[in-house]
C-alpha cells in the first residue's frame, strides 16, 4: 500500500471521526469521553515523526475509517449533513492555509500544553480553551459552520464549547490530511482508492 496514501486516509479518518462526535454531542448533548479525548489529543501533536504518532488511540480511529466506507463507499449509509460539515471544514482549512493564522494556532495551542500540567484535556476549562482558540481564529476565516441538533442542548455552554473544540480536532486534521497531499477532488475522482484503503486500514 502506498505510504502517503495510507497516512492521508489516516487522517481523513481523524476529521469524520470527530465530526462524527459534533454529530453526537449536537444530537444527544452527551459525548464519549474517550472519543472526545482521543480527538482533541490530536491537536496538541503539532510536531509529529509520523500521522500515525497523531492518531494514538487506533480504536477511535477505527470509527473514522469506518465512516469513510460510509460515505464514499457504495452503499445507503451516506449522511448528507456529515458531507456539509466536511465540506465547511475543509473550505475553512484552505482560508488558514492561505492567511498568517497559523503563527496564532500554535502559539494558543503551546497555553493549552501548559494547561494539561493541572488538568486532563476533557477538563470543562481545556475544552473552554480549544473552544476559544476555535471561536478567535478559526471561525473568523469565513462561513461559520452550522451546527444542527436538539435546540436544548445546543443552546447549553458546554455543548456549544465541546462541539467547537471538536471543529477544530476536525481543523487539524484537515490540515494534516492537505500536507499529506489531500485534495477534494480526491473524493470524486479516488473515492475507490480511499475506500479501499480505509477498509485495510480497519483491519489492521
Amino acid at each position: 500500500m502506498n505510504e502517503q496514501l495510507f497516512e492521508r486516509t489516516m487522517a481523513f479518518a481523524g476529521i469524520l471521526q470527530a465530526i462524527a462526535q459534533v454529530q453526537h454531542i449536537a444530537r444527544h448533548g452527551s459525548s464519549d469521553t474517550d472519543s472526545l479525548a482521543a480527538s482533541l489529543n490530536t491537536i496538541l501533536v503539532t510536531n509529529p515523526d509520523s500521522t500515525s504518532e497523531v492518531y494514538a488511540d487506533k480504536v477511535a480511529l477505527n470509527k473514522g475509517y469506518q465512516l469513510i466506507v460510509n460515505q464514499l463507499g457504495d452503499g445507503k449509509e451516506k449522511d448528507v449533513e456529515t458531507t456539509r460539515y466536511l465540506i465547511g471544514i475543509l473550505a475553512l482549512e484552505r482560508k488558514l492555509s492561505r492567511g498568517n493564522a497559523m503563527g496564532i494556532l500554535a502559539e494558543r495551542i503551546n497555553q493549552v500544553h501548559r494547561q494539561l500540567h493541572h488538568f486532563a484535556i476533557t477538563d470543562e476549562q481545556v475544552i473552554a480553551n480549544f473552544a476559544g482558540i476555535y471561536g478567535d481564529i478559526i471561525s473568523t476565516l469565513g462561513p461559520k459552520i452550522q451546527v444542527s441538533g436538539n435546540p436544548e442542548f445546543l443552546k447549553q455552554s458546554q455543548v456549544q464549547q465541546k462541539i467547537r473544540a471538536l471543529l477544530l480536532a476536525a481543523m487539524r486534521s484537515a490540515v494534516l490530511w492537505r500536507q499529506l497531499g489531500g485534495k477534494r477532488r480526491h473524493l470524486v475522482f479516488a473515492r475507490k482508492t480511499i475506500v479501499d484503503t480505509a477498509n485495510k486500514s480497519l483491519t489492521l
